[in-house]
C-alpha cells in the first residue's frame, strides 16, 4: 500500500488567508484546529505563474517548489507557523521532508528522514513539524502524524478530493 503527499499545513484560519491568493488552493480541516492545503499541479502551477522570478529566502530542499515559494511562505508565517511537508511510502518504507517557516524564517529543518531509516526518538520530520506548530499527540494515537489525522487520504489527490 503506498502514501504520497505534498501539502502545507497551519491552522485553519491561516491557510485560509493562503489559499485566498493561490487559485486551486483547497483548505482541509484536520484535528486540533490544524488544516492542510494539498500542494496539487494545479496549486503549483499556480504558484508558478505568480512567482516572477523571485529567488527563494531559503534553499529548504523541497525540489518541487517554484522558484521564489519560499517567499510566500516567509510572508505567511508572519501571521502563524506554517510547516511544509511531504512522505512517499511503499510497502511501509519511504521517506518524509518536513520544514517550518515561523516570523518569516525558517525555525525547523528542513528534516529529512531517508528510506529504511528508522525513526529518531523524538519522531519523523511530520511529527516533528506538526509538534511545532501546535499539534500533540493524543491518547490511543501513535504520534502527531496520526493525532491531526494525516491518514485518512493516502494521496495529495485525495486530499484535494476532500478539500
Amino acid at each position: 500500500m503506498s502514501y504520497e503527499l505534498q501539502a502545507l499545513i497551519g491552522t485553519l484560519e491561516l491557510l485560509t488567508v493562503a489559499a485566498a491568493e493561490v487559485p486551486a488552493a483547497r483548505v482541509v480541516p484536520l484535528a486540533q484546529g490544524l488544516a492542510l492545503i494539498p500542494v496539487t499541479p494545479e496549486v503549483l502551477s499556480a504558484l508558478q505563474a505568480d512567482e516572477g522570478g523571485r529567488r527563494p529566502a531559503d534553499g529548504a530542499g523541497f525540489g518541487w517548489h517554484p522558484e521564489g515559494f519560499e517567499l510566500r511562505l516567509a510572508a505567511w508565517s508572519k501571521a502563524g507557523p506554517i510547516a511544509c511537508v511531504e512522505a512517499e511510502y511503499f510497502g511501509g518504507s519511504g521517506t518524509q521532508r518536513a520544514a517550518v517557516w515561523v516570523d518569516g524564517r525558517i525555525i525547523l529543518g528542513p528534516l529529512t528522514s531517508g528510506e529504511f531509516e528508522p525513526s529518531p526518538p523524538e519522531g519523523t520530520p511530520i511529527s516533528r513539524a506538526l509538534r511545532q506548530i501546535g499539534a500533540r499527540t493524543e491518547p490511543g494515537r501513535t504520534d502527531e502524524f496520526e493525532s491531526v489525522g494525516l491518514p485518512a487520504h493516502r494521496s495529495t489527490g485525495g486530499w484535494a478530493a476532500a478539500g
